[in-house]
């Protein structure tokens, strides 16, 4: 599988118009010689060539920046002072640094958030942030993109959103309204996952006293009204009222829109992916829990798919991460896309554990294209592991945790993807209203949030 960014195309060339009129945004048009009058081009029409976006980016940490055609356009004459400007040797601007590469370009603005990169559309990956021009995202929509120019046509984008701890029951006495404020944006994705924190009956003993969850199974058609495809059981809550509750979960999951993965009758199916398609892309997901409680999936008996490893359940299992391990490899064979959901880590920090990160890079280069964890309760760092990213927490999505501003606190894990290569990601933060239902949040909240993911991140996530 292919995970790393595509760097490097045949030579391609932009001639920067002097119009500095606004094109709508719905009128996708061709960059042309200063005083030509390029006519508009959604897509290639017979006899002409393929064209694909001219994109700028921008410090993956920065918030998202949005320019006008004409201010986008002032950046490739080089009057664009308020950046450092450094451009990609395929692309025709004047005025501006020029990179040896395209990577090169990619790479000046992972180092400085003051650098503004000009590339073409093959060579962006999930380490910086695209700028979205005339109202239109290169990545999200390249097809209304309006600065193009001759090169590889985008494929259909498909996006998946993730997000982190679902608990849908004790002070969580409204589901459906705890899910109500974020189902619009996560009905826009084309995938929809998370982590289910509970069970789905109570009929059994509970094995963690109050902390025992057991939503009632009427949560199910309000997890597919809002949008979820699929939920990891892999978790240390799937197993509190007994094997039969967490069979009868199982069961009630899989008769519905929404898909269990992590958690089974046996070891076979607690490591049986889910496997969906969406726009001529194939995501596989895999879930696997670290922090015991729910007991492990073995031969002939139920649980949740595990790998034992520190800080909950002793050192790290060679064994353990190597079935893991194979699963992946699999999988990786039949998908384009693996997603595997991680339940790991230490409670209430902000910053992983170490052997997170050595799992995660085993993951990786067993074929994962996207690790995301959760179980911390406050959201935490990002990696990058060759082209793949680790998100090691993304915190709470509904819960009843009001003890804490950080437990209330989370992110929406948005990746794009060009068929099977990852184009962008974002993180959408949310905070949790007195029902416990998250809302989404802008301006210095916002900042504050992904400040804590940032600081704890590593690599090109990492504030310079």
């Amino acid at each position: 599988m292919t995970r790393t960014v595509i760097l490097g195309v045949a030579t391609l060339l932009v001639l920067v118009t002097a119009c500095t009129g606004q094109e709508p945004a719905s009128r996708p048009v061709t960059t042309g010689s200063p005083g030509s009058s390029s006519s508009p081009e959604v897509t290639p029409s017979p006899g002409h060539s393929p064209r694909q976006p001219v994109v700028l980016v921008t410090h993956i940490t920065r918030p998202t920046v949005r320019m006008s055609l004409a201010g986008a356009r002032r950046i490739l004459r080089g009057t664009g002072a308020e950046w450092r400007v450094v451009a990609a040797p395929e692309v025709a601007v004047t005025g501006v640094r020029r990179a040896s590469s395209a990577r090169a370009a990619v790479r000046a603005v992972e180092q400085d958030r003051r650098t503004l990169g000009v590339v073409t559309a093959d060579a962006v990956g999930p380490t910086v942030r695209a700028v979205v021009v005339a109202g239109v995202d290169p990545i999200r929509d390249p097809g209304r993109y309006p600065l193009t120019t001759p090169g590889p046509a985008a494929p259909r984008p498909t996006t998946l959103g993730i997000v982190g701890d679902i608990m849908l029951s004790r002070g969580v006495r409204e589901p459906a309204r705890a899910l109500a404020p974020l189902t619009p944006l996560l009905r826009s994705y084309d995938l929809t996952v998370g982590n289910l924190e509970s069970t789905l009956s109570d009929d059994g003993v509970a094995q963690q006293g109050g902390d025992s969850f057991a939503a009632a199974p009427s949560v199910v058609p309000i997890l597919e009204r809002a949008g979820f495809d699929a939920v990891s059981l892999a978790n240390n809550h799937t197993g509190d009222f007994q094997e039969g509750a967490l069979l009868d979960t199982v069961r009630r999951l899989r008769a519905s829109r929404v898909q269990p993965f992590g958690a089974g009758s046996d070891r076979a199916e607690a490591g049986r992916a889910v496997v969906l398609g969406r726009g001529g892309t194939s995501f596989g997901f895999l879930g696997f829990n670290a922090i015991g409680e729910t007991p492990r999936a073995a031969r002939g008996r139920p649980g949740a798919l595990s790998v034992r490893m520190p800080p909950r359940t002793g050192p790290l299992s060679r064994s353990d991460l190597a079935h893991v391990s194979r699963l992946v490899r699999r999988l990786a064979t039949r998908v384009e896309v693996v997603v595997v959901l991680a339940h790991w880590g230490t409670q209430y920090t902000h910053r992983p554990e170490p052997v997170q990160r050595r799992v995660a890079r085993q993951l990786v280069r067993s074929g994962a294209d996207l690790v995301v964890g959760g179980h911390p309760h406050w959201v935490q760092g990002l990696d990058l592991v060759g082209g793949a990213v680790v998100a090691h927490s993304l915190g709470n999505f509904v819960f009843d945790m009001d003890f804490m501003t950080e437990t209330q606190q989370g992110a929406v894990l948005e990746a794009t993807f060009w068929g099977e290569t990852l184009k962008a990601i974002d993180l959408v933060p949310y905070r949790m209203d007195a029902d416990f239902a998250p809302r989404r949040v802008r301006g210095p909240e916002a900042a504050d949030i992904l400040a804590d993911v940032w600081a704890a991140s590593s690599g090109p996530f990492r504030v310079p």
